[in-house]
């Protein structure tokens, strides 16, 4: 009887059959955020990307030149502000990161406009940012970060090879380019690779996105990071030339950023667009 008793209230306990049947697991909603495709790279990418970029540099030259003197400005006000206050470069660099990519969002409105047949506009050029407003800060909040945190590391790295204080600017020159410090040259090196590839990786196409497709700042870095590791090969040649062509322009003390930033930036334009293919129509 006992055991019958005990029987009864463990059936009594367990669902029954029949409310087994009735469970239906829960199924998130299919996604409604457009698709998009990473797409395969050639080698001769790149170099189409800056033909095209050229392009769109010949036809709008008044906006191209006001982009240009932007980009000069800032390289001079920071080539000044470390020759004579290095203590401030970093909180300069933080500023220039913070317009830089507002002054490139324009460059990436005049290439859209061409691509699109509409006509140009020198007003919606320089004010395109504000209807992307949360997403770019949002994004340049993470590129800030990356920098201050880089430059936290460049300091720790002198820290260790040189334990009689951060040298002057003078001495930071010196320590540099002196091959007697080759251990510190490679490891300044490594580390400042590191944090370059990461800047890299998260902005080569995603600020172009947000203008193209209006979406959030987390979605863009990280369609900009499977462009890199889908195609890593063609995007370190990518910015290969994009190191070669930005210390070209600055030789001639920064004056080639008249030209060559605003070059860069239309060419960005095209390396979105020949990377990451929509298969919603907008």
């Amino acid at each position: 009887m006992l055991m019958n008793q005990n029987q009864a209230s463990n059936s009594n306990n367990s669902p029954s059959v029949q409310e087994a049947n009735d469970y239906v697991p829960y199924v998130p909603p299919a996604s409604d955020a457009p698709k998009k495709e990473i797409l395969k790279l050639n080698f001769s990418d790149p170099f189409i990307w800056l033909r095209r970029g050229w392009q769109d540099l010949l036809s709008f030259k008044s906006c191209t030149t006001f982009f240009g003197v932007c980009f000069f400005v800032m390289a001079v006000v920071l080539g000044i502000v470390f020759r004579n206050k290095p203590e401030y470069t970093m909180s300069i660099v933080s500023g220039c990161l913070l317009l830089g990519p507002f002054l490139a969002l324009g460059l990436y409105e005049v290439s859209r406009r061409n691509e699109l047949g509409l006509p140009k506009s020198f007003i919606q050029s320089t004010t395109c940012w504000r209807n992307h407003i949360r997403s770019m800060g949002m994004l340049v909040l993470v590129l800030i970060v990356l920098e201050l945190l880089w430059g936290r590391a460049s300091l720790v790295v002198f820290a260790v090879f040189f334990n009689t204080g951060m040298p002057s600017t003078t001495g930071v020159m010196e320590a540099i380019f002196n091959a007697q410090n080759l251990e510190f040259l490679l490891v300044y090196a490594m580390v400042g690779g590191v944090f370059a590839a990461l800047v890299f990786a998260v902005s080569v196409v995603s600020i172009p996105m947000i203008l193209d497709r209006d979406t959030d700042a987390i979605s863009a870095a990280i369609t900009s990071i499977q462009v890199v590791f889908v195609n890593l090969p063609v995007m370190l040649l990518w910015g290969a030339l994009l190191t070669v062509l930005v210390a070209v322009a600055l030789i001639p003390a920064g004056l080639g950023l008249i030209v060559i930033g605003p070059w860069l930036g239309y060419a960005t334009w095209h390396a979105y667009r020949g990377s990451v293919k929509w298969l919603d129509k907008v």
